[in-house]
């Protein structure tokens, strides 16, 4: 069975930290705030900006089977390349029927998952996200 990785972007402190040391250092090495001796070292700082800057937005695409959430909405990426925005206060409620995640708003189907490949303990987790932030 297939597991599905589950990313909290609200509660990940590690990579809010990373993100903000890439950030000064890109305006560091853009703008030569410090005079170095050695100038190549304002090029090394732009250049680890810009590398865990990209290694921060491409995680997406590291796992195959990626849901990415905050208290806004979620990016849920199950057997696509791009996989689907949903906003949790455009939906009503989410049913999980027989391995297939169906997402609601109001009466009407908004959005179909097929979960058939994935471990039981998964599928409820993501039916569990999407009932509690909605």
């Amino acid at each position: 069975m297939k597991r599905i990785k589950f990313d909290n972007l609200a509660n990940n402190w590690i990579l809010i930290s990373l993100m903000v040391v890439s950030i000064i250092c890109l305006i560091f090495g853009t703008f030569e705030i410090i005079e170095f001796a050695n100038p190549k070292i304002n090029k090394w700082l732009r250049f680890i900006g810009f590398l865990s800057q990209a290694l921060f937005f491409s995680r997406m695409f590291w796992f195959r089977n990626y849901v990415q959430w905050n208290k806004k909405g979620a990016m849920i990426r199950i057997k696509s390349f791009w996989g689907e925005n949903i906003k949790f206060d455009e939906l009503s409620h989410a049913t999980l029927e027989q391995k297939n995640l169906k997402i609601f708003n109001g009466d009407a189907l908004r959005y179909e998952f097929d979960l058939s490949d994935f471990e039981r303990a998964d599928a409820e987790k993501l039916n569990n996200l999407i009932n509690r932030n909605c």
